[in-house]
């Protein structure tokens, strides 16, 4: 799995993001946050407010965007709590980013479901690595893609899967990977889901289940019946 990183805090870092502050339009969204708490329970807000902040570092450096320590200061002085209680919270979650990343985001789920069996998740990982040309924790030479590995990301059913960004792209194979990324690379958006064909998460091949009549009032997409 990967490694802990480090929080960069050089004095480039704060130059650059000291003065970090809320846009206009993120103001509001942050007020909305923190509508949602009782008075003297703002630190409820941590979360969704780094998850605000790291967007906005994305949308200023054209990337997914990531957490430097002048903005995870901000935050803290934003719901009026010491700095350390927001970066536990920045620490602990892997959806917060610590460091500098890509314009593409590539998480390989590398747990049980997506490496057993027939999956091979492994296999998908390899095939970014090579296709890309970096390893894992690593971003691509013309900073479009960082890779990791993740735990479980929840798309079991549909082994092996990915996650760039905020779409899932499931039933992976080396060649539906790549041929995901290279869209990536051109500025085409790929659909995401599962790549094999399937719909969602129904059974691969012909149903064997659920193929008579309905049962009370259940309703079945008639494809599935």
């Amino acid at each position: 799995m990967a490694d802990a990183v480090h929080i960069p805090d050089e004095a480039e870092v704060r130059a650059r993001w000291g003065a970090f502050a809320w846009t206009e339009e993120n103001a509001r969204k942050a007020q909305e946050v923190l509508a949602r708490y009782p008075a003297g329970r703002e630190q409820s807000g941590s979360i969704p407010l780094l998850d605000l902040a790291q967007r906005q570092v994305g949308a200023e450096t054209q990337t997914q965007g990531w957490l430097p320590v002048p903005v995870i200061e901000y935050v803290a002085r934003y719901i009026g709590v010491p700095y350390m209680r927001v970066y536990e919270v920045a620490t602990f979650y892997t959806m917060f980013n610590r460091e500098p990343i890509g314009e593409y985001f590539v998480q390989v789920c590398t747990t049980t479901p997506c490496m057993l069996g027939g999956c091979g998740s492994t296999l998908i990982l390899d095939t970014i690595k090579d296709h890309l040309g970096i390893k894992q924790g690593q971003t691509s030479k013309d900073g479009k893609f960082t890779l990791i590995e993740a735990e479980c990301l929840g798309a079991c059913s549909n082994a092996p899967m990915v996650q760039i960004n905020d779409e899932y792209y499931e039933d992976l194979t080396p060649e539906t990977i790549k041929k995901v990324l290279d869209d990536m690379s051109a500025g085409r958006k790929p659909k995401p889901g599962p790549q094999s064909g399937r719909r969602t998460v129904e059974p691969k091949g012909q149903a064997i289940t659920l193929v008579g009549k309905a049962a009370g009032t259940e309703v079945f997409a008639p494809e599935w019946r």
